[in-house]
């Protein structure tokens, strides 16, 4: 089948047998052993293709964190402003980002282990890496949620007509009333009977969204060349300080850095889907973590090694079907934002980044106009009440890594404080920027101008560190034959060096709206590295303290 190039990566290094071009899940020589995998997927144990559907799970999130906001407006935006150019590198990004989600579920699968577990290990202070993310996730988790909400906002807002209430800051009180929602849903536990509408409503949307691209007239010659080759990519004349003053005065590189962090979802939101393989108990994700002297050992056993790579098909299948589907929507909306929106000089912008999309639906019929508003309504609520949902496995994955046993005991603890702290904080940061507008002392910054310095770590930066902690996790943690082919380890190489790059050089060039000043960013960066650095320190003389006798 046409799966059967990614299967390459489930093969041992340097291993490249003739049977590695045929999926074949289960050999008949399959050696019957005892090990810690858990059973097979039923769907897996078919040899019909379309059963092996039935695993994707943990990656519908991925898809679903991303749609929201992603491809509504970001999409949208760089299509109407770069045009057919920028598909070949939403398409890298979404492949570089697919290697990473895969090289991190593989030592969960391997090994029960998350990365936080193993970032514990790296040389330094114990635990600086896994420090490190959880300070800048305090700042970024509020952000984003409040961003979300203010998205949520506007689009209410102009559905209302009351966007220009309370002196133009209509969209961050319907947010503050949609963020409070959230709040009473996440303690409540009432989300599952609206996510099942949701789904159905945003499927039917996504469905004419597709069809419109159609009636949109596409030049598809074009689309084939911006997908396959790589063009340059700068801003058309028409965006100016006059018309767009907040887009002319942001870098190229800042701009397009910014859709690097939003499609296909951030560091945090993969670190979350290989804590959710332990939720689901694929291989030995949740049967504790298995030691690498474990795995010598165990590696001698034929049958067990087939087994751990059968298991990576798994994660495999998933992620594949949850990046491809984000791929046919990404490019679904770069279509219609460079067929629809930039001929009119329309760019989703400040407190308009949900109206301008509806007429990609009306040149089917003005009907569908409603269906549009219903669905990016369900879309971006879901992604508002997704992320904050993630707030809570990142804070358990820490207080696991860092001590187990009581991760556990305050398990109930921590999700109250990890909700609180990323949606009372989005609450403080909403109702600021309300006040400045309302008192008249300026004008708060723009919800992009919010995101960009926390989604330049969360989507770009941080993705770079994950992808060469998974070469170093894979070489420290696995024995040979189970360990990342040459290809796979050759991605996460480049992809952590391009992911790296494209942080650093949109940290450079990004100008803080607080500041004015390109090294703010930088030295928050910086400072935030040595706080982790001190603060794995003091955890250290902590454990320390705590394990020495008593004076009696």
């Amino acid at each position: 089948p046409p799966i059967f190039l990614p299967t390459f990566f489930c093969l041992p290094p340097f291993r490249f047998p003739l049977s590695a071009f045929r999926f074949s899940p289960f050999p008949d020589n399959l050696a019957r052993v005892t090990s810690s995998f858990s059973p097979l997927p039923l769907g897996l144990q078919s040899r019909n293709p379309l059963r092996w559907l039935s695993v994707f799970g943990p990656g519908a999130i991925i898809a679903s964190l991303t749609i929201g906001v992603g491809e509504l407006v970001f999409s949208s935006r760089g299509g109407a402003i770069f045009g057919y150019r920028l598909l070949w590198f939403f398409g890298v990004v979404l492949a570089m980002k697919w290697v990473l989600v895969f090289a991190s579920a593989r030592q969960m699968i391997l090994t029960g282990a998350h990365p936080f577990q193993r970032w514990m290990d790296l040389p330094g202070p114990r635990g600086w890496l896994p420090m490190v993310f959880f300070l800048l996730a305090i700042p970024c988790f509020p952000i984003w949620v409040s961003f979300h909400a203010g998205t949520l906002g506007t689009l209410l807002g102009g559905l209302t007509g009351t966007e220009k209430i309370l002196n133009g800051c209509g969209h961050y009180a319907w947010g503050l009333a949609m963020l409070l929602i959230v709040l009473v849903l996440c303690a409540t536990g009432g989300y599952a009977g609206l996510e099942k509408i949701q789904i159905a409503i945003v499927v039917i949307m996504l469905g004419c969204v597709v069809v419109a691209v159609f009636f949109v007239h596409p030049n598809w010659l074009e689309f084939l060349r911006g997908l396959l080759v790589p063009q340059p990519l700068h801003y058309p004349s028409w965006i100016d300080a006059a018309t767009y003053p907040e887009i002319a005065s942001r870098p190229v590189w800042v701009e397009t850095s910014t859709y690097v962090g939003i499609i296909g979802g951030s560091g945090y939101d993969y670190l979350a889907y290989v804590s959710y393989l332990r939720d689901k108990q694929w291989g030995r994700a949740g049967a504790g973590v298995t030691t690498r002297a474990e795995w010598e050992t165990q590696a001698r056993d034929a049958g067990i090694l087939e087994e751990g790579r059968r298991w990576l098909r798994v994660p495999l299948i998933d992620c594949l079907l949850s990046f491809a589907a984000v791929l046919i929507f990404t490019a679904v909306f770069v279509i219609c934002g460079s067929e629809v929106l930039g001929p009119q000089h329309k760019v989703p912008d400040g407190s308009n980044l949900l109206q301008l999309q509806a007429e990609f639906v009306t040149s089917v019929h003005p009907w569908l106009r409603y269906v549009y508003f219903a669905g990016a309504f369900l879309a971006v609520f879901g992604t508002l009440y997704g992320t904050v949902e993630v707030a809570p496995t990142i804070l358990r994955e820490m207080a696991h890594a860092i001590d187990p046993q009581r991760a556990v005991a305050w398990q109930a603890r921590l999700r109250g404080w990890s909700v609180g702290w990323a949606g009372v904080g989005a609450l403080f940061l909403l109702i600021w920027f309300l006040l400045i507008q309302l008192s008249g002392a300026g004008k708060p910054p723009g919800l992009i101008t919010l995101l960009t310095p926390a989604n330049l770590f969360t989507g770009v930066l941080g993705c770079g560190i994950i992808c060469l902690a998974n070469i170093w996790m894979d070489r420290r943690f696995l024995p040979r034959p189970i360990r990342m082919p040459f290809v796979l380890t050759l991605l996460s190489l480049l992809s952590g060096l391009i992911f790296l790059g494209l942080g650093f050089k949109a940290y450079w060039e990004l100008k803080t709206s607080f500041a004015g000043n390109r090294f703010v960013a930088v030295l928050i960066l910086a400072g935030t590295l040595c706080l982790g650095l001190l603060g794995a320190w003091i955890l250290k003389r902590i454990r320390i303290s705590a394990s020495l006798p008593k004076p009696s």
